[in-house]
Parts: structure tokens; C-alpha cells; sequence
């Protein structure tokens, strides 16, 4: 059995039509061994968080070959990849991208639902209380505060248990010491859950917390730094 959680070979992606297109990501091979985190670096519009979305299932390349927990992502059509992203691979934004009509326990147990799991509310109940907010089940995003709020987020990416967890600069809307909060909470759960972990940051402490950061340029892989 294969011990990559990812692999990545020769991703090629434009963005945009006409004279507006963009190249993004040019000709990427990369491969993430499963139970590892990675951090991706590098400047504003290097790619890092195109390459993120690709390794979510959200952007599809135009060229080369992506297999996320063992399966090949260009084999399936929109509705299969929504149900292997839903039941593989959880998503932590820089934007909370809560449902703002619905309560904390509703968020979270919004992707279980979706996944027909018959105890959903009862298991979003229990991810929030791993993330120490039982006590705000029934609260709605704005009587929360943006670590509150982002926390809620972390339960909700976690709660199908994924293989694998991707985060996008998830301390980007968050104050330092609310944002440490997120880190922790965030590399005890991979810990604990044996997930593997790819995050998008400029942040060069987080960074550092990773087991190896992979520096983009210009949709290049500039060189693999070990942390």
C-alpha cells in the first residue's frame, strides 16, 4: 500500500480567459507522505493556495495527475469528487465560510448530513466539544467571536474524519494570540487523529511547526526546505 497521502505529477494550471489568463501552477510534482504536515510558502500569488485548492478537489488542472488517499481525482465526475472530498479531505479557509443561518452544531454536522451519517448531530456535538466550544452549540456565527467562529470551522472540517486536512492560511483573520490557539488546536488534532496536514501560510512559525515547508515562485516549486 502506498505511503502517500498525495501525489502530485506535473500539475499544470491556467486561470482566467483571453488576454486576462494567468499560467498559475506550471508543471508541479509534488508527493505528501501520509501523517506528515506541510507547510506551503512563498510570495502573494506564487500559487501556494491554487495548489491547495487542486489537492482539495476544488480546482481541477488542466494537465497532469493528482491522487489524493490512493485515488486518481481526474477519474471522477463532479459528483463523485464532491463525495470523496466529503468523506476524505477536510477544508480550513481563512474566511470561516460558516452558514450564517445556522447554529454552530448545524455547521458542523452540515457535512455529516449531507454524507446520510444517521448520528450527525451527535457527533457534532462531540467535535465541538474536542474543540472546547460544547458550551456554544447553539450559538450562531455572529454571537461568536473569529476564534470561536474558526474553531467551529476546525470541527466542521474534522468531523467526517478525513484522511487528509487542508488549511488556508487559517490564522490569516485571527489575532496572535487567538491564532496560536488554532495552531495548537490544530496540530493536536492531526496528532491525535493521525491525520496528514497541508497549510497554507505566511507565517514562518507556523511554518516551522510543520515537518517540512515546500516554497512556491511564480507556480513553481522554488525548493523543499526541511523545518
Amino acid at each position: 500500500m502506498s505511503d502517500k497521502a498525495v501525489s502530485l505529477s506535473e500539475i499544470d494550471l491556467s486561470l482566467g480567459r483571453g488576454p486576462s489568463r494567468v499560467h498559475v501552477l506550471r508543471g508541479i510534482s509534488l508527493d505528501v507522505e501520509k501523517g506528515e504536515a506541510v507547510g506551503l510558502v512563498g510570495p502573494s500569488g506564487s500559487g501556494k493556495s491554487t495548489l491547495l485548492m487542486v489537492m482539495a478537489g476544488l480546482e481541477r488542472p488542466d494537465s497532469g495527475r493528482i491522487t489524493v488517499a490512493g485515488t486518481d481525482l481526474g477519474r471522477l465526475d463532479e459528483d463523485a469528487l464532491a463525495r470523496f472530498r466529503g468523506r476524505s479531505i477536510g477544508i480550513v479557509f481563512q474566511a470561516f465560510h460558516l452558514v450564517p443561518t445556522m447554529t454552530a452544531l448545524e455547521n458542523v454536522a452540515l457535512p455529516l448530513e449531507l454524507a446520510d451519517a444517521p448520528d450527525a448531530q451527535a457527533r457534532a456535538a462531540a467535535e465541538l466539544e474536542a474543540v472546547g466550544l460544547g458550551h456554544r452549540l447553539n450559538h450562531y456565527p455572529a454571537q461568536l467571536s473569529g476564534g470561536e467562529q474558526q474553531r467551529v470551522a476546525v470541527a466542521r472540517a474534522l468531523a467526517p474524519n478525513p484522511a487528509i486536512l487542508v488549511a488556508d492560511e487559517p490564522t490569516g483573520n485571527l489575532d496572535e494570540a487567538t491564532g496560536r490557539g488554532i495552531v495548537d488546536l490544530l496540530f493536536r488534532l492531526k496528532r491525535e487523529r493521525g491525520a496528514t496536514l497541508v497549510l497554507v501560510t505566511h507565517d514562518p512559525g507556523l511554518a516551522q511547526l510543520c515537518d517540512r515547508t515546500v516554497r512556491l515562485r511564480a507556480g513553481l516549486v522554488e525548493e523543499p526546505v526541511a523545518a
